[in-house]
């Protein structure tokens, strides 16, 4: 009796006493009189280079590698069971694969390389049995065209099959299809691929040049379309922003006008409001003079009178003093009548102080008085020197306004010239200048006649128009006369020698009929 516990990737198959089939776990006591035997589940490899024929008897080498194994997840009832059949004979095979798989393997000489290689032997028969039915059902392109619906049929047949062995397809890989020994089908086509995907490429690369070339050209058009319309707008847009400066510096000139004017005129309001300020602080300050003068004048004058008046006193007291000490001293030797003379005295000098205070008091009440119309002359002629500025400077800047206004309705300084000329008498007084500039003139008007009838006699000048002299003899005929006019109006005499004898005064000369008219200014002799 032994414990057997088998690896991760084996299986134990528990035969013999108490067994009526195969017991399949991974555990088990092996009692006397039973059997055990271990079996890998791991998968192998299976690789074929099968040959093959297609529907259209074309030979080919099919290179296959599949991936073969216990199907260990279909265990069937014996997955809920403790690993012990339930006694009969007939249900030895109950849908678990591993079962089948270990009778599999029973067929085996019990040696390990015997039972992979009768493994090998069934699984290789198996693949290329189904390979080779399935292939001679199909014609070469479908092989080609449907390598994925190919793989699937192979991968259903095979793996029906290999279900009655306990296995299952893990992986089933189909490799490139190759030419048999005695076949060239599959380098021919692979040639005319070759050849028709070297002509294809050609083509392309010649669409492709051609493509390219012309979408260059179509390119460097657009690309000179563009740049013609992007220097179009940007000559319309440089035109606009120039017109919107333009504008803009019209606007601005405006404006600095406007301001400029202003500022003009808040000049013009700041240096008048500065000369009004400017004739109040002198008005200010001249009545400030005035007022010290008079208060210089007063105290002076008052000073003056008080001197006097303290003067006057005290002479006065001086001079009633000396009395009041003679008539002390004579008091001895009058009496009453001393003391009447001495309040005569006495009297007379209080008058006469009186009479003093009084002609200072008059004299400085009178310097007084003058010192103040003074000061109120001086005030009074400041006042109407301001008052009469003022007003010239409002009748000024009336008149400005009102030759503003004058200039603006006869349209300019021109029309305004001319209004003001007229109204002053100008152009009179220039038609007069011009008349007594010309008055006294005796200008001479002459007209010849040097035509073909001029001359004596009936018209013997006639018979010579057409003659080529006339012209020079007209000329000559015109020279004496020309010569007397330039005599009388200049007082210059030509030579004789040159243009001849002037004729005489108002007389004709030749045969030429010389007609002489004088008027004196309008038509005054």
């Amino acid at each position: 009796m032994k414990y057997h516990i088998a690896q991760p990737h084996e299986y134990l198959a528990i035969t013999g006493s108490g067994i009526k089939t195969v017991r399949i776990t991974k555990a088990a006591w092996v009692w006397p009189f039973q059997r055990c035997a271990r079996f890998s589940v791991q998968p192998h490899d299976y690789a074929m280079n099968l040959q093959a024929m297609t529907i259209e008897k074309l030979r080919f080498m099919l290179p296959t590698v599949f991936t073969v194994g216990p199907d260990v997840n279909n265990r069937g009832a014996n997955s809920t069971s403790n690993g012990a059949s339930s006694g009969d004979t007939t249900n030895e095979d109950r849908g678990d694969a591993l079962m089948k798989y270990a009778m599999l393997l029973a067929d085996a000489d019990g040696k390990e390389a015997s039972a992979t290689q009768h493994l090998e032997n069934i699984v290789k028969g198996v693949i290329e049995g189904e390979t080779r039915v399935l292939v001679s059902s199909m014609t070469m392109e479908e092989i080609f065209t449907e390598r994925e619906e190919f793989k699937r049929r192979i991968f259903r047949n095979i793996q029906s099959e290999l279900d009655q062995f306990g296995l299952k397809i893990y992986n089933a890989n189909v490799k490139e299809l190759k030419d048999a020994a005695d076949s060239t089908y599959f380098q021919s086509l692979s040639q005319k691929a070759h050849e028709g995907a070297t002509n294809q490429a050609r083509i392309d690369v010649a669409e492709a040049q051609l493509k390219g070339t012309v979408g260059e050209a179509h390119r460097h058009g657009q690309r000179d379309q563009e740049i013609a319309k992007i220097h179009a707008d940007t000559a319309v847009q440089k035109t606009e922003r120039d017109i919107e400066r333009a504008v803009a510096e019209a606007k601005l000139s405006t404006e600095k006008t406007k301001l400029d004017q202003q500022v003009d005129l808040a000049r013009i309001q700041a240096i008048r409001a500065t000369e009004a300020q400017d004739e109040e602080l002198k008005k200010t300050v001249q009545m400030r003079r005035a007022a010290a003068e008079l208060e210089r004048l007063r105290a002076i004058d008052v000073v003056k009178a008080e001197i006097a008046k303290e003067a006057t006193q005290q002479a006065a007291d001086a001079k009633a003093y000396e009395v009041q000490a003679q008539a002390k001293a004579d008091f001895e030797k009058m009496t009453r009548s001393a003391d009447a003379k001495a309040y005569t005295v006495q009297a007379d000098t209080k008058a006469r102080a009186e009479m003093v205070t009084r002609n200072a008091d008059a004299t400085a009440y009178a310097t007084k008085v003058d010192a103040e119309a003074g000061n109120h002359a001086a005030l009074q002629a400041a006042d109407a020197q301001l008052a009469a500025r003022l007003k010239e400077a409002e009748g000024l800047s009336a008149m400005a306004d009102a030759y503003m206004k004058m200039s603006q309705a006869f349209g300019g300084p021109a029309g305004l010239l001319n209004y003001m000329m007229i109204e002053k008498g100008t152009f009179v007084e220039l038609a007069q200048a011009n008349a007594a500039a010309v008055k006294g003139m005796q200008p001479k008007i002459n007209i010849w006649n040097t035509g073909p009838d001029a001359g004596t006699g009936s018209g013997s000048g006639g018979a010579g128009g057409g003659n080529d002299t006339a012209a020079l003899r007209n000329v000559y005929q015109m020279l004496p006369p020309l010569m007397s006019t330039i005599h009388d109006q200049t007082g210059i005499s030509l030579p004789e020698w040159q243009f001849g004898r002037m004729p005489a005064a108002n007389n004709s000369n030749g045969g030429g009929n010389i007609e002489a008219k004088q008027s004196g200014v309008n038509g005054h002799k």
